[in-house]
């Protein structure tokens, strides 16, 4: 009896090795890989370098008082102070395209797809700040790189949803910290490139056609920065503190109206009530660059 009940203290030993051992390889695939069904987080350089935003003018609406306090997270402009803003009327309304029928990947397109940004009007001091501005996406990387100067604040630029739509739970994650500060750049110098633009947006998707764009001046230069009470999680501050894009004027087609709800997504401005927004005319195009040379990694 005692050899026997050996054997079997010995067998449970084994097993619970074993099982002690499964488990712990299954935790270990668990945090390398998501589960089924699951999106990964695309690398700052993915993202970003697949964001292009075609900005159409909306119908004015001035948004209860609200006061932001404003710091810049991308490494470039770590230099530049604190911000006070307050948010003055909307004016654009900023969402995703592909251009020239480039898709961006499957994946990194999952994200894309979901950054729809609402731009106030702000005012602020000067940030006179020389930077050297390299095109990123695909479609512009054989353009030269070109010296601006920053000026003033002239924008903010915040996530909303439309007409209720929310990105699936893994994009909102990310969407929703997209916040870009938008500075008069000097000089204004025109692209002078034609562009075939395709919305991305499910909501706008068959609402919008494809449209044939003329790219003009550029005009200003969007950067991310992060607003006073807001919480990013360091893998998503990862992607969005490289998000750097230049605004350009564009030339478009007349419109038929569209009209949308919109509903911001960032925490901070959470309790700000349901907007009311008609499109009316494709007015810029704002496309990813590098800032002296710093590339997003990955």
């Amino acid at each position: 009896m005692d050899g026997s009940a050996s054997r079997d203290r010995r067998r449970t030993s084994t097993v619970r090795r074993l099982l002690s051992a499964t488990l712990g390889l299954l935790a270990m695939i668990f945090l390398v890989a998501p589960p089924a069904g699951a999106l990964a987080l695309p690398t700052p350089g993915q993202f970003v370098s697949n964001l292009d935003l075609e900005c159409f003018k909306t119908s004015p609406y001035q948004p209860p008082a609200v006061g932001l306090t404003l710091r810049h997270i991308n490494p470039v402009l770590s230099d530049l102070p604190t911000v006070q803003v307050s948010l003055g009327q909307r004016d654009q309304l900023c969402v995703p395209v592909a251009k020239n029928n480039v898709i961006p990947p499957r994946g990194t397109l999952d994200f894309v797809r979901f950054v729809d940004l609402s731009c106030y009007r702000v005012t602020g001091f000067s940030a006179d700040k020389p930077l050297v501005l390299s095109h990123l996406n695909p479609v512009l990387r054989d353009l030269p790189r070109k010296e601006i100067r920053l000026t003033r604040p002239e924008q903010l630029c915040v996530p909303v949803a439309k007409n209720g739509v929310l990105p699936p739970a893994e994009v909102l994650r990310v969407v929703r910290h997209i916040d870009l500060l938008c500075f008069g750049a000097t000089p204004n110098v025109p692209m002078g490139r034609p562009l075939t633009l395709q919305q991305l947006n499910p909501v706008l998707v068959g609402k919008i056609p494809t449209a044939d764009v003329r790219v003009d001046y550029s005009r200003q230069l969007c950067v991310p920065v992060y607003k006073g009470g807001d919480s990013i999680p360091p893998e998503v501050l990862d992607i969005v503190r490289w998000i750097d894009l230049e605004k350009y004027d564009i030339t478009a087609r007349e419109m038929a109206p569209v009209d949308l709800t919109l509903r911001h997504l960032n925490p901070v401005l959470a309790r700000l009530p349901e907007e009311r927004a008609t499109l009316t005319a494709a007015v810029q195009l704002g496309v990813p660059v590098a800032k002296d040379g710093r590339i997003p990694p990955g």
